[in-house]
């Protein structure tokens, strides 16, 4: 069976990626062991809350460089929602730049929306070829909790990116997908039957 390591450095909804990952059909291990998180076949890096905050736990557990050593590897990580934004070389919130952890290029910066956070259902608009909405049909919905976002979907692209957008206030990078790393700014394992779809789909790939 699939080998899935969900990292636990101090933030993100640990258990219910857990139990969608499982439901998706891997083993399952939640750990901050940098050992564990390097070996096995998929690693999974969660994120609730702010970009700095998240940040200040990924390098307290001094699990960057792990991160990025896997990626350069060609061994597939998966970002979901701060756990996606921190996988790009800053954020910035309340006029604070925090640096990431540069795997992605550009930077997160708040949503220009009237209303914010950007909370609940939204559709998203897959690229052609993309491995993480096989099979969904279009118009999906998922599922977004978040006031930070990806803003320049372009940049992304120019860097041979597969780029799914969303919008809200203006178009953002809904999910990416660029060699081994993959990400999502919504949340798969609260997003029912397409969110399950995803995370097969990301398992399918390991």
């Amino acid at each position: 069976m699939t080998e899935v390591v969900v990292l636990d450095y101090g933030s993100g909804n640990l258990r219910s990626a857990e139990r969608a990952l499982v439901r998706a059909g891997a083993s399952v291990t939640v750990t901050a062991d940098l050992a564990a998180a390097a070996g096995a076949d998929g690693l999974v890096v969660p994120g609730v809350g702010a970009f700095a905050a998240c940040m200040a736990g990924i390098d307290a557990l001094g699990a960057g460089p792990v991160i990025a050593d896997r990626v350069a590897a060609g061994r597939p990580v998966l970002g979901i929602c701060v756990g996606m934004q921190v996988l790009f070389g800053h954020g910035e919130e309340h006029g604070v730049v925090t640096k990431g952890l540069g795997l992605l290029p550009g930077g997160i910066t708040r949503l220009p929306a009237r209303r914010v956070p950007h909370m609940g259902w939204n559709t998203v608009e897959p690229p052609a070829g993309s491995r993480l909405l096989a099979g969904l049909p279009p118009a999906s919905r998922f599922y977004f909790v978040h006031s930070y976002a990806a803003l320049d979907p372009g940049a992304l692209a120019d860097a041979g990116a597969l780029v799914t957008t969303a919008d809200h206030g203006a178009p953002f990078a809904a999910a990416v997908e660029l060699g081994p790393l993959s990400a999502a700014q919504f949340h798969p394992e609260k997003s029912a039957d397409t969110g399950a779809t995803l995370l097969r789909n990301w398992i399918a790939t390991l």
